[in-house]
This record gives C-alpha cells, sequence and structure tokens, in this order.
C-alpha cells in the first residue's frame, strides 16, 4: 500500500467514525458524514479487491439515504431520532435474508471474481446490510449486530493489511458499545422529550 493511499485511508477512518460517532449520538447529521465515509472507502475496498465490501458502501450509500429521510422525520423535540422497537418476528425474517443474501454473494464472488476472503467478506456484507437496515429504521438492536460483524471485521481487515481500517473497526465496536447504551437510554425516555 503506497503513502497517498495510507492518508487517503486515514482520512476515511476518521470521517467514518465521526459518523458512526453521530449515529450513536441519533443525530441526524450521521447520514450526510456516512455518504462522505461510504464513498470513499469504495475506493479503498476496490484497491483491497474486497469486492463485496465495495457492493456494500454503493447499498450503504442508498439506504442512507433512505435512512436520512426516515430520521428527519421521526426527530424528538431536541432533535434526535426517536428509537423504535424491532419485532421478534421481524428480526428473524431480516437475519434470514441476510443469511440466504451471505450465501448467495459468496458463492457468486468465489466462483466468478479474484476476491480475497470471498466468504467471509460475503457474509459480513450481507449482515452489515441487516444491522444498517435496522439503523435507518432507527431499532436499538442494531447495535448488537454491529458489535458482532465489527469485531470480525477487524480480524479481515488486519489480515488484508489495512491495519488503520481494522483499528478504526475496533473503535467501532465501543462506539457500537456506546450507542447501544444511548440508544436503550432513548427508547426508554418518553417519546415527546
Amino acid at each position: 500500500m503506497n503513502f497517498e493511499l495510507s492518508l487517503f485511508e486515514l482520512f476515511a477512518a476518521l470521517v467514518s467514525a465521526a459518523g458512526v460517532w453521530l449515529t450513536a449520538r441519533r443525530s441526524p447529521w450521521c447520514w450526510p458524514v456516512g455518504l462522505v465515509s461510504v464513498v470513499a472507502y469504495a475506493w479503498i475496498f476496490v484497491d483491497a479487491k474486497l469486492y463485496s465490501d465495495t457492493i456494500l458502501q454503493a447499498i450503504f450509500a442508498v439506504l442512507i439515504l433512505y435512512g436520512w429521510h426516515r430520521w428527519l422525520r421521526n426527530l424528538d423535540g431536541s432533535g434526535h431520532v426517536r428509537v423504535a422497537a424491532l419485532e421478534t418476528r421481524s428480526a428473524m425474517v431480516h437475519l434470514t435474508v441476510g443469511a440466504a443474501a451471505a450465501l448467495a454473494l459468496g458463492y457468486a464472488m468465489h466462483r466468478y471474481t479474484d476476491a480475497s476472503l470471498p466468504w467471509l467478506d460475503a457474509a459480513l456484507t450481507a449482515f452489515s446490510l441487516v444491522a444498517q437496515w435496522w439503523q435507518a429504521r432507527r431499532h436499538a438492536a442494531a447495535w448488537w449486530l454491529w458489535i458482532a460483524v465489527d469485531v470480525i471485521y477487524v480480524g479481515e481487515y488486519a489480515y488484508k493489511s489495512l491495519p488503520i481500517t481494522a483499528v478504526l473497526y475496533a473503535g467501532f465496536v465501543f462506539l457500537a458499545a456506546v450507542g447501544l447504551r444511548a440508544w436503550r437510554q432513548g427508547a426508554a425516555a418518553p417519546q415527546g422529550a
């Protein structure tokens, strides 16, 4: 990896961390910051031949626009998004769809590309999409899924010699724990607050 790419990776990591921090705070500003982040990371992942992650960034861009729209319609009096409950049945359906998508994408990446870590990358991509969907729909449960996915991402990025991104994802685990706590408190607060 060259020096310019490392500096760009650092920039992308800082913007991405800012976006997650804003999400943990339930701030709608997380969405435009996140959009900058996913565009930057799409380029990094193409260079690293992590094609499922590249696809993930493109889909994240669409989900970011969706989430931003939904959040702006569900703000409380202090300008923070209201947390919404996630029904168990919906969670199970979403996780099943995530597993099926992981298998289909993993097969396609293994069979038709020179992707590095096609199965793992595909599984992380699929479940990241589930977590992002839950985040856009304002479900605190998204943070549990982000914690699980981000722990595995740390190892993947360390293995792929993306140390800045590996450290970023270790930080995401911490931020996800902070977000989980804040969102649980937000869910417990009166809805008019």
